[in-house]
């Protein structure tokens, strides 16, 4: 299929933004719609790339946006919701209801392609209402049959230097001199943000992904506790690691709901009941992920003597694809 013009939903975002980069790379004209231009300041530079101003959630307005574009990529998720079964009514909205109009429209529009970005440990029966949520949005897809032609990524937690993840534990440790920590023995697969958008293109480019669902993830397993203990040495703030029991976690996360951008949410913590790790390779497609160890110490730290020395760094290597 030959790729001219893609809709990027959720493009405005930390992976979005890379992902628009990978493809205007390829000479792929880009639309991105955002809620206001003001969260789109990073795109604007990237040639290809036109910013346009559209609620999303508005099924005629998806229609109008899909008209003549090849492909979709859905990259909308949200961490926080208001409770509810089996899951709360934000979640419905961004991981279910959104899915569904986004198929309804390109196969109204023609559209051939579709790229749904879901998460590790999506399930129906999942102990946490954002795993609820993914695995009905991923149904919503699967319900398309094959138009337009689908493929859902599974990533586990993505880390860059941009991230949300890592970055949010360096500035707790730069903040606090003790870490009292949730889900501290839960153990992620984290995959580089670089990663994650090679996989987006590759899908959209390769015949054998339509109708595949795969899992993105980096080259190792960490412990949460492993990965906070790390990129605070790296930071220059290293700080002991206090492992909390659920009971207290939930207790901890209750009282960070209260804030208006909440670090944490009870709902967070059940999702650390199961290990958010691929279940096969790590990648699809042949690719080799990018070590944490080789890229994490370029932004966080940089220049600290430490993170030249600390034992759980491995060589510096660059990304290796095919």
């Amino acid at each position: 299929m030959k790729l001219e013009r893609v809709v990027l939903i959720g493009g405005t975002g930390f992976v979005g933004r890379v992902v628009a980069n990978r493809l205007s790379r390829e000479g792929i004209n880009v639309l991105v719609p955002t809620r206001r231009y003001t969260h789109a300041g990073a795109l604007l530079p990237i040639p290809t790339v036109e910013v346009v101003q559209a609620d999303v959630h508005d099924p005629a307005t998806l229609e109008r946006m899909f008209a003549g574009a090849d492909a979709v990529v859905n990259l909308v998720g949200v961490l926080h919701s208001r409770p509810g079964r089996p899951y709360g009514p934000d979640f419905a909205r961004a991981h279910v209801e959104l899915p569904r109009k986004i198929v309804a429209a390109c196969q109204a529009a023609g559209v051939a392609r579709l790229v749904h970005i879901s998460a590790l440990g999506a399930a129906a029966d999942g102990p946490s209402e954002y795993q609820r949520s993914k695995a009905a949005g991923e149904e919503a897809i699967r319900a398309a049959g094959d138009a337009p032609a689908w493929t859902i990524l599974r990533p586990s937690v993505i880390f860059g230097r941009e991230d949300n993840f890592l970055n949010m534990f360096v500035r707790l440790a730069q903040l606090f001199p003790v870490l009292p920590l949730a889900g501290a023995h839960a153990r992620f697969q984290p995959v580089h943000v670089d990663d994650v958008a090679e996989v987006v293109w590759r899908s959209l480019m390769e015949p054998s992904a339509r109708g595949q669902t795969y899992e993105v993830a980096g080259a190792k397993v960490y412990t949460l506790r492993e990965l906070v203990e790390y990129v605070s040495e790296l930071a220059g703030r290293p700080r002991p690691v206090i492992p909390l029991p659920e009971s207290l976690a939930l207790l901890q996360a209750r009282l960070m709901e209260l804030a208006p951008r909440p670090l944490m949410s009870r709902d967070n913590v059940r999702s650390m009941r199961v290990d958010n790790v691929a279940g096969g390779a790590p990648l699809p497609f042949g690719m080799r992920p990018a070590g944490l160890e080789g890229l994490a110490p370029t932004w966080i730290g940089e220049g600290h003597v430490r993170a030249r020395y600390y034992p759980m760094r491995s060589r510096p290597r660059r990304p290796r694809h095919g």
